[in-house]
């Protein structure tokens, strides 16, 4: 019913129209809202294709794919992901479901009840899948990382990833660490890493919401005097968000849920407002999230945030060079060399005194968080007894990778 408002003497009908799962034309045209405008897309063919995307009451990650069978994803990655999920929640139900269960109460094996199709799904295979698997269900689906501060023109470094999505995260943070510094910050008396916090954000942020069926590449590119990302999206809304006044909409629930479940992302929504909480800390400004058909975050850097370029910078990163750490440790600073030593090191059980001894670091906070904690949350390293983590007689070994 339109509601009454009085105006200058005048009487305004208000009408509230909702929002609409469906295209609508009137008089034969078809409208796209876009802010305040309404705009005439009728003869726009992939404006036309991109507005059915975004009203449909399925989502992408939600294709059956039917000839996509167990043997075409990563039993160790599956594997993996189990150990992530046990060592952020202990007594995980994870722990105990066989692999096939995993994948069925992950919503990654599922039925459509109107074709009659079952089996894996677009994001199983993005999520768990072989990467020939991945690229043969969606060959254009890539993501870039880019460092641009001298060559500016093309790029210092570059990293072209085009694997799972679990990898693909390790690989951006751990380009991410490459590339920018980790300034000192206490948070109730303990010391936190702004930039993980900030980046593990702006990156679960690139992999979990984007489009997959458009062909656009998301990319994060690292310059002198700021940072940003894009990525195909679905949008909700456009303009830039307000943190203290936006509703989160999901644009790919069970990959995010999923993500979740193994620790790397949060309830939906905490993310922007973690992003906007830690950013001033680190950079001195507040960052930009703009949402439209591209969905971009833009975080500027001032001089003390900006570090210098690495001289490693390659055209092109080999993470096949280091095949037990592969990018999540690229062996270019002292850190990595050391992270890379500690999983060789630990191919048989070791307890984290003997770690400690072996690498040298006396301070067990220091080893904890930046050592033994960044190899656990990767997987990379496994707990002997997982159901009692803080047990005393712990011992660490590393994950072996199924070479199949």
């Amino acid at each position: 019913m339109p509601e009454e408002i009085e105006f200058h003497g005048k009487i305004l009908l208000v009408l509230n129209i909702p929002m609409s799962s469906q295209v609508h034309r009137c008089n034969g045209k078809i409208y796209d809202r876009n802010g305040e405008a309404d705009i005439d897309i009728t003869l726009q063919n992939q404006k036309v294709a991109e507005l059915y995307i975004r009203k449909q009451s399925t989502y992408t990650e939600n294709e059956v794919l039917p000839y996509v069978k167990m043997e075409n994803l990563r039993s160790d990655l599956i594997r993996k992901t189990r150990q992530l999920a046990i060592n952020y929640r202990s007594n995980h139900p994870w722990e105990t479901l066989s692999d096939l269960d995993l994948l069925k109460s992950a919503q990654l094996y599922q039925e459509d009840y109107r074709t009659g199709k079952a089996g894996f799904t677009l994001a199983s295979v993005l999520l768990l899948g072989q990467d020939n698997v991945i690229l043969s269900a969606l060959p254009h689906y890539r993501t870039d990382a880019i460092l641009r501060k001298e060559n500016l023109d093309r790029y210092d470094d570059r990293d072209d990833i085009r694997t799972n999505l679990i990898e693909s995260y390790e690989r951006l943070m751990a380009f991410v660490a490459k590339h920018l510094p980790d300034k000192f910050y206490l948070e109730n008396d303990h010391r936190i890493s702004l930039r993980d916090k900030i980046f593990r954000e702006v990156v679960s942020n690139i992999l979990i919401h984007r489009e997959f069926s458009n062909p656009f590449p998301a990319k994060l590119v690292i310059e002198n005097d700021k940072i940003f990302t894009e990525n195909n999206n679905r949008p909700h809304g456009h303009g830039l968000i307000d943190p203290s006044n936006f509703t989160p909409c999901p644009k790919n629930p069970i990959i995010a849920r999923f993500f979740k479940e193994i620790g790397r992302a949060d309830e939906l929504g905490s993310g922007v407002r973690n992003i906007y909480k830690f950013c001033k800390a680190y950079t001195g400004a507040d960052p930009k999230l703009i949402e439209e058909d591209i969905f971009r975050i833009i975080i500027p850097l001032s001089s003390s945030a900006t570090p210098q370029a690495t001289p490693q910078a390659t055209p092109q990163a080999t993470p096949q060079a280091t095949p037990q750490v592969q990018s999540n440790c690229p062996a270019s600073t002292e850190q990595d060399k050391k992270l890379a030593s500690i999983i060789e090191f630990c191919r048989s059980p070791k307890t984290r005194t003997e770690i400690q001894k072996y690498i040298g670091i006396k301070d067990r906070e220091h080893f904890r968080n930046n050592y033994l904690n960044k190899l656990i949350e990767r997987g990379l390293l496994l707990l002997s007894t997982p159901e009692k983590p803080n047990s005393p007689k712990q011992k660490y070994y590393s994950a072996k990778k199924d070479t199949k």
